[in-house]
């Protein structure tokens, strides 16, 4: 009912699990993974217990075939499982017990164990083998790609339902509080990869920063032009009831007043033509309510991304939206 993949990113040490199914919220089953550690994907008839205990094994210093050996050897109902593991090494092992339902198989190569059962056939998880192997995308998106490699070769021979991917990177998670750079699920869904790749790059858009290499400079131009969408948007500073952005916390109790302010991306350059401290204010008040925080940028300058947003939105607004 599941094919998934488990993965090391060579390059970065990033691991992670990718995974679609005929079933309801996968994402809350099959993967599991810890950084520096070891992925791990338990399916079919899934024992949970694979996911912690393996992880534990793989903490202690077992390598992945041990792994798979210890936790299958100890389970009565072995011959009902399926399960892929790599290690922080990279090196990988994929069990597929004698009745699981056909058709079911595995196949491993370096940095990868590709899995699943109730399938269309071998080539389903030959698709998500081969896409690894073939490379030439940044890690999350190849591990979406397996999935859609292996849904054109027939995927789950009874349809889909749902998908999830999860990776992990030494803090990576949100302010650098975990380890889940990426952790997305499509619990109930007519396209699940359609949409896990949509939510991935929402993922990227909304929680990464850019670099300063890839800040567009704000001249009289492009000024005149943000101006017009925020206007539109009826975020002028100059009209009469334009929206205030409200701090999040009460201002009488002075929360937040020790706190330093988040910095910035590049250096500040001298405003243009058309461009000044308050329509800044508004474009930095916009990009808050659009949760696109992480992309601010220094004075005179804007993200290319957030940029791309606000002509959406003032394109969707329509022309005198604004008033």
């Amino acid at each position: 009912m599941t094919y998934s993949i488990v993965a090391r990113d060579p390059a970065t040490g990033d691991l992670g699990v990718a995974v679609q199914s005929r079933f309801l919220a996968v994402g809350s089953v099959v993967p599991w993974a810890r950084a520096g550690v070891g992925a791990i994907a338990t399916q079919s008839f899934a024992n949970v217990a694979y996911g912690p205990d393996g992880l534990g094994l793989l903490a202690g210093g077992a390598d992945a075939e041990t792994v798979v050996a210890r936790l299958t050897g100890a389970d009565a109902l072995r011959g009902q499982r399926q399960l892929g593991v790599v290690d922080a090494s990279g090196g990988s092992a994929t069990y597929t017990g004698r009745s699981c339902f056909a058709w079911a198989g595995g196949r491993t190569g370096p940095d990868y164990a590709a899995q699943g059962n109730i399938l269309a056939g071998a080539g389903v998880v030959d698709g998500l083998a081969e896409t690894f192997e073939a490379g030439g995308l940044p890690f999350p998106e190849l591990l979406v790609a397996c999935l859609a490699a292996a849904d054109a070769q027939g995927g789950d021979r009874r349809g889909r339902q749902s998908a999830a991917l999860l990776i992990v990177r030494e803090r990576g998670g949100y302010g650098g509080g975990n380890d889940r750079w990426i952790d997305l699920r499509v619990d109930d869904h007519e396209d699940p990869i359609g949409e896990l790749g949509r939510l991935l790059d929402l993922t990227h858009l909304y929680l990464e920063r850019p670099t300063a290499g890839e800040l567009v400079a704000l001249d009289a131009d492009l000024a005149a032009e943000v101006r017009g969408a925020l206007r539109g948007l009826g975020w002028d500073p100059t009209a009469v009831g334009a929206p205030v952005y409200a701090p999040m916390w009460p201002e009488e109790a002075g929360a937040g007043a020790d706190d330093e302010e988040r910095p910035s991306i590049g250096e500040p350059r001298a405003f243009p033509e058309g461009w000044d401290a308050a329509w800044q204010e508004r474009l930095l008040a916009w990009m808050s309510v659009e949760n696109l925080e992480e992309r601010t940028a220094a004075a005179g300058w804007i993200d290319p991304r957030a940029l791309e947003c606000l002509r959406a939105a003032a394109s969707k607004a329509g022309p005198g939206s604004g008033g």
